[in-house]
């Protein structure tokens, strides 16, 4: 049974103690079909920010892991079991079978939000959820490489095609410009690390996207520092940015998804 994590230097000291058992409660109750815990989201981009954050983690298990286990993995890693020490955990669990295969698919197991910030919900059923969530989230995993457990991530996930990485990213734009359920500094970090993306093919921390994109964009610059500085604050201050300003960046940042979109190199 694993005692520590395989690299504890890769995520912040604050939640060492908290992945660990994770990572053993998985272990327990997968036993030899647990191939793979990894971190994606911001400990995976060393952005992560206490507070603000949420502990974003992968699980690659071997398909033959009966899905009474997938169950068990669910309760056993509930808010209520195993405090977070985060706003919340959110937990994807994938069998090796899809994972391994390129996709556009969320494909799950299991999707678990759980945390004192966060309603409890695990869903076992991927059609319920929209993809691109789970297609960046991969992508992220296959660049970053923060392994928590397990075998190397390459070796038990595929990166999503330029193709559906793409849609993906479009799709994820378009949820942030509603506002519906996003902070506006989110929604103005989030589009500042989309374009960077497209416009570099990696993905970076949302604050250094920022930086580089207040660079090359004078324009959006006081909004993007605003964004900045209300991501420093904990979820429950943030500051509301102004509307107008958020919609107009928004825009932007459509656009600028949609022209690379249409201009991608074959898959």
């Amino acid at each position: 049974m694993p005692r520590s994590l395989v690299d504890p230097q890769a995520v912040p000291a604050e939640l060492r103690p908290y992945l660990a058992d994770l990572v053993q409660r998985a272990h327990t109750i997968c036993g030899p079909h647990l191939l793979s815990v990894f971190a994606v989201g911001s400990i995976a981009l060393a952005d992560y920010r206490h507070g603000r954050s949420d502990i974003d983690v992968n699980v690659v298990v071997e398909p033959s892991l009966p899905r009474h286990s997938v169950r068990e993995l669910a309760e056993a890693l509930t808010h209520r079991a195993l405090p977070c020490p985060a706003d919340g955990l959110e937990l994807v669990v994938y069998d090796s079978s899809f994972a391994l295969r390129p996709s556009g698919e969320a494909g799950y197991l299991l999707d678990l939000n759980t945390g004192p910030l966060l309603p409890n919900r695990a869903s076992f059923d991927p059609a319920r959820s929209p993809a691109f969530w789970y297609v960046i989230d991969r992508s992220i995993a296959y660049q970053a490489e923060c392994l928590l457990f397990g075998n190397p991530v390459r070796k038990v996930i595929a990166t999503p095609s330029p193709r559906d990485l793409l849609a993906a990213i479009l799709a994820s734009v378009r949820e942030h410009t509603t506002g519906e359920g996003h902070l506006t500094d989110n929604q103005v970090l989030n589009g500042c690390r989309s374009v960077t993306f497209c416009r570099t093919g990696r993905w970076m921390s949302k604050s250094k996207a920022a930086q580089l994109i207040m660079g090359s964009e004078q324009d959006f610059r006081t909004l993007i520092e605003a964004a900045l500085r209300s991501f420093e604050l904990p979820r429950t201050a943030a500051h509301t940015l102004p509307t107008a300003d958020v919609q107009t960046f928004s825009t932007w940042v459509r656009e600028r998804v949609e022209e690379a979109a249409t201009h991608r190199a074959p898959d």
